[in-house]
């Protein structure tokens, strides 16, 4: 059961002033403290990986980090009637080198959220940026689902060589449409970089919906949800081809909009308030 919509990120299509509605189905919603279990597939360098796992564990845990931060972003998510305060944080870690090859079908993505054994965490499948998965890039940056309607999974993609102008726009010009030049990347890799903004996408949608009973605007095989609503909104202003105001880091040049854990800095998409019918963003 597809839990997810298209995460291609250069089409905005919602002001961050627009109301907008997203229909709670009377389902369950997550909330108290789950682990991130990942399963790495294919090869990752320890600095791409040290960078996702701050982003994760910046999400409940701001540990000092300067205003607008992760955890004021993820907060957000306990305004959702029915939820609350969802506490992650990161827990075990699978290094998968290649064992299924280098093209991967929907089922195989389901058998390797599975190795991940744990009804109280949320496993997380990453994709090097050497691995075709069905559907990526042509529809799809990633996705959410379940396993036997009972744990819940996210998978994404690195889109690095592959699709850079889909999946991890800003930081690469688009395939289409308004031509603005791209931002620097946070991090310095547009791939991992692009990866942070999908999987905070598929996070808020796994704790606001994670069983296709939560909140979603559309059809459930197509749900608009908590950030895939606000496709396209990073900051304020924002229109299409332009994500909106930004912060810029003096030394690097690079564009943010949230800072986290070990003084990384991360740019993530709007997500809508429930209690303000709008996309909310940080800057």
């Amino acid at each position: 059961m597809l839990l997810c919509c298209v995460l291609l990120q250069l089409k905005p299509s919602l002001g961050a002033q627009q109301k907008l509605e997203l229909k709670y189905h009377n389902g369950v919603l997550l909330k108290g403290r789950y682990t991130v279990d990942i399963l790495w597939y294919g090869s990752f360098t320890p600095i791409q990986r040290s960078i996702i796992v701050d982003f994760i564990n910046s999400l409940s845990f701001p540990s000092g980090a300067q205003s607008p931060t992760v955890a004021s972003w993820w907060q957000t998510t306990e305004k959702y009637k029915g939820g609350g305060t969802t506490t992650l944080a990161v827990g075990k870690q699978i290094m998968e080198p290649y064992s299924l090859g280098k093209h991967l079908s929907e089922k195989q993505l389901y058998d390797l959220a599975s190795r991940i054994k744990d009804l109280s965490a949320i496993s997380l499948v990453l994709t090097a940026k050497d691995v075709a998965v069905d559907g990526f890039c042509s529809g799809r940056c990633g996705t959410h689902k379940s396993i036997s309607g009972m744990t819940p999974y996210v998978w994404v993609g690195n889109s690095e060589t592959q699709c850079p102008g889909q999946c991890a726009w800003p930081f690469h010009k688009p395939i289409s449409g308004p031509q603005t030049p791209p931002l620097v990347a946070p991090n310095g890799d547009v791939g991992v970089d692009g990866m942070i903004i999908n999987i905070a996408t598929l996070l808020a949608g796994t704790v606001t919906n994670p069983f296709n009973g939560g909140y979603y605007q559309g059809p459930s095989t197509a749900p608009l949800e908590a950030v895939s609503a606000c496709t396209g909104i990073f900051g304020s202003g924002a229109y299409p081809g332009y994500p909106g105001k930004t912060l810029v880091d003096r030394a690097t040049g690079a564009s943010y909009n949230a800072q986290g854990s070990h003084g990384r800095k991360f740019f993530l998409p709007a997500m809508w308030d429930p209690q303000t019918f709008q996309c909310k963003t940080l800057v």
